[in-house]
């Protein structure tokens, strides 16, 4: 049976056309109405209707002129940065850090604060948020949606935390709270899956549709990526590969309890201190000793070594499960260790599996997590802002 095919309607082109040149603002900057209606394949007076509707909006506003042949100059035109802003957030066991966006994209106010003090979890990020915001200049009811980040399970039902591991104020109840408090969408998502978003947008997973990036720090990590999607899983526990069964850990068999489960026994932040004092290296963190092994070339080989053996065994269940292209190694470990610790990684997964993915490390230096939070509040808000003409 064919399909059929229904004519769009003039409000519909116009919403398309709309949505098109802003973006095209957002990713070559100040253009002219010219310009747009080439970009766009518009004609000069179509282009001048669109610049018009997008001023109405208060969408786009003149920032310039191009000098040009005779006659006027061109006005210059951009995406009004205030028209909308978003908020991120990482939340950690000890801190929070929160980011305030511009619709541009643009990082204009930061905050950072200690959460040892405080067992109210809406009040740490209520004053995160109102922070953030304050800090850009940006009142909260021009804040679109706070994304934030935290370890553990998000329900893809509800959207709620259902367990935290190192977080265990933060619980089932927490999303409507916070909504309540703030009078603004709030939004979870896990924050080994909000780094996989800041890998795929500017990090080493850039243009490809699938890939697996495993977090390597404290604690251990996955985010799998399909088709350009982020894969939860039916209760939103996709990824907690510490749980992995493996072999050379005891499993515990109530997690309830908070017990350290087998994979994160084997290749957390304790285990890897551990191999650094059983091979000479200061034990003050996992990331430093990694670091140390490194700096030391062949000297710091058999501690590399021993931590890839280690991380491969996640690494193989995962892959011969999905065979993705590409294993993205990031945390704090998986950053120290870098290609050294990729190139080991990669050849031992070749070596036990039929699979062979390219194992590289974290593209990204500075704070994957709040970046995510950020690029995925900003995707939401410009699809409601720039689509709102849509019907």
């Amino acid at each position: 049976m064919s399909a059929t095919r229904l004519p769009g309607t003039p409000r519909l082109l116009r919403a398309l056309n709309d949505r098109a040149a802003l973006e095209l603002l957002l990713e070559q900057g100040p253009l002219t109405r010219a310009r747009l209606g080439e970009l766009t394949g518009l004609s000069k007076v179509t282009a001048s209707q669109l610049v018009e509707r997008l001023e109405e909006r208060g969408l786009v506003t003149r920032v310039g002129e191009q000098a040009g042949g005779r006659g006027p100059n061109a006005q210059l035109y951009a995406v009004r940065p205030g028209s909308a802003h978003v908020v991120g957030v990482d939340v950690g066991a000890d801190r929070v850090v929160a980011a305030c966006a511009d619709i541009t994209g643009a990082v204009i106010g930061r905050v950072e604060q200690s959460t040892q003090d405080t067992d109210d979890p809406v009040g740490v990020v209520h004053n995160a948020v109102v922070q953030a915001a304050s800090s850009a200049g940006a009142k909260l009811s021009s804040v679109r949606r706070i994304v934030l980040g935290t370890p553990g399970l998000v329900d893809p039902g509800t959207g709620d935390i259902t367990f935290a591991f190192n977080l265990p104020r933060w619980h089932t109840g927490l999303l409507a709270a916070l909504r309540d408090d703030l009078h603004t969408p709030v939004v979870f998502e896990n924050d080994v899956n909000l780094a996989a978003v800041a890998e795929a947008q500017s990090g080493a997973a850039q243009g490809l549709t699938d890939f697996v990036l495993v977090w390597v720090g404290a604690g251990v990590g996955l985010a799998i990526v399909l088709g350009n999607r982020l894969h939860h899983g039916s209760s939103g526990a996709a990824g907690e590969i510490g749980y992995l069964p493996v072999p050379g850990a005891p499993i515990p068999r109530d997690v309830s309890r908070r017990a350290k489960p087998a994979f994160q026994q084997l290749i957390g932040g304790d285990a890897v201190r551990e191999l650094a004092r059983a091979h000479g290296y200061p034990d003050d963190s996992a990331a430093a000793a990694v670091r140390a092994a490194v700096a030391d070339g062949t000297a710091g080989g058999p501690m590399l070594d021993e931590v890839a053996r280690r991380l491969a065994l996640g690494v193989a269940s995962t892959c011969v499960v999905l065979d993705p292209p590409l294993v993205v190694l990031a945390g704090e470990v998986g950053q120290a260790g870098g290609a050294a610790l990729a190139e080991r990684v990669q050849h031992e997964v070749a070596a036990i599996t039929l699979v062979r993915p390219r194992v590289v490390p974290t593209g990204l230096t500075e704070e994957p997590i709040l970046r995510g939070a950020l690029r995925t509040a900003l995707d939401a808000v410009r699809d409601e802002v720039f689509g709102s003409t849509v019907g």
